[in-house]
């Protein structure tokens, strides 16, 4: 006999079900091809990037042509992933109404338009950043469509291991965008959006293995199943949380009350994880990890930025000072 949870995992997850706002609102073709929805987070971590930096908070114009750059390339790369997709989305239910395999749009409005938004994002970068970030920009857009898209991910399952550097290089050009130079906090959300990011798309290709299968894609569930794919989830996500601890100390000021803050997320995070290692063929474990990693990274990114305001550095430094009085009368 087989089990209910068996026969859950067998049936494809439609990725409407996974994001609710999906279900309330239909794209227009030329956004849908864009892939809007993963621009926010982006664009969070770019924030995230310039919190780190002394230079933190950046003049208006420079943030809104680092913003606006951003996501002008991550709109080239959403679309460039579709033109090079447009056949397997053909073959999977799940996408083949997309704006491409069902013709709304043809296949050189859309390369023009991402040329167009290439060229009009280095153009914002150089003009109002500067020639680092522009050139950082590139590359994350770059490694997504030639590195993972057309490079890894049909060929390993360990493709989002690899092909992660692409939604990690936000950070870089945040700080970047800030400083001139990376520094070492840029690293530091740089590799920490590496780690997280395994633990985040394996949970959600939990869930649409079938559709990976079907079209011979070697996600790391199609390739060695539910229960490998959760005890892989549960390293990075234990490394995750180890990496985040280390921004109390990268932080140009705020760093303990970041850390203070962070615990809630790390909990939960780690409550969600071992939850799917328990029973890797409840999809609703992996379904409720998926959007908890989504609020974790944006989380992680708002207490960067709070905890660079000025009240909060004064209560970190309040906060120390307490600690500090209360050693030394245990001394």
């Amino acid at each position: 006999m087989v089990s209910s949870t068996s026969e859950l995992i067998t049936q494809p997850v439609n990725r409407e079900e996974v994001v609710p706002s999906r279900k309330r609102i239909k794209l227009p073709a030329w956004l849908e091809v864009v892939k809007p929805r993963l621009i926010p987070l982006l664009l969070a971590t770019t924030v995230g990037g310039m919190a780190l930096s002394e230079e933190w908070p950046l003049p208006s114009p420079r943030l809104a042509c680092t913003l606006g750059g951003g996501a002008l390339a991550a709109a080239a790369a959403g679309a460039l992933n579709c033109l090079w997709e447009q056949d397997l989305d053909k073959r999977m239910k799940r996408t083949s109404n997309r704006a491409l395999p069902s013709g709304r749009l043809s296949q050189s409005s859309v390369f023009i338009g991402a040329v167009a938004c290439t060229l009009v994002s280095s153009a914002l970068l150089v003009s109002g950043v500067n020639c680092l970030a522009a050139g950082l920009t590139l590359l994350g857009l770059c490694s997504y469509v030639l590195l993972y898209t057309a490079f890894l991910k049909p060929r390993t399952s360990q493709n989002i291991v690899f092909g992660g550097v692409a939604g990690a290089i936000p950070p870089l050009v945040g700080a970047s965008a800030a400083a001139g130079h990376i520094g070492l906090g840029g690293w530091w959300l740089f590799s920490l959006v590496m780690v997280w990011t395994p633990a985040h798309f394996w949970a959600l290709a939990i869930l649409l293995k079938e559709d990976y299968r079907s079209v011979g894609i070697p996600m790391l569930p199609t390739v060695s199943g539910p229960f490998v794919t959760a005890k892989a989830i549960s390293v990075y996500g234990y490394l995750t949380v180890f990496l985040s601890f280390l921004g109390c100390f990268v932080l140009p000021e705020g760093g303990l009350l970041y850390g203070i803050l962070l615990l809630p997320y790390n909990s939960r995070l780690l409550q969600l994880v071992s939850r799917l290692r328990d029973n890797p063929e409840d999809l609703d474990r992996a379904k409720g990890l998926f959007r908890w990693s989504i609020l974790y990274m944006f989380g992680v990114c708002f207490l960067l930025v709070i905890s660079r305001l000025q009240v909060s550095i004064v209560f970190n430094d309040q906060l120390i000072a307490l600690i500090k009085d209360f050693s030394i009368g245990f001394s």
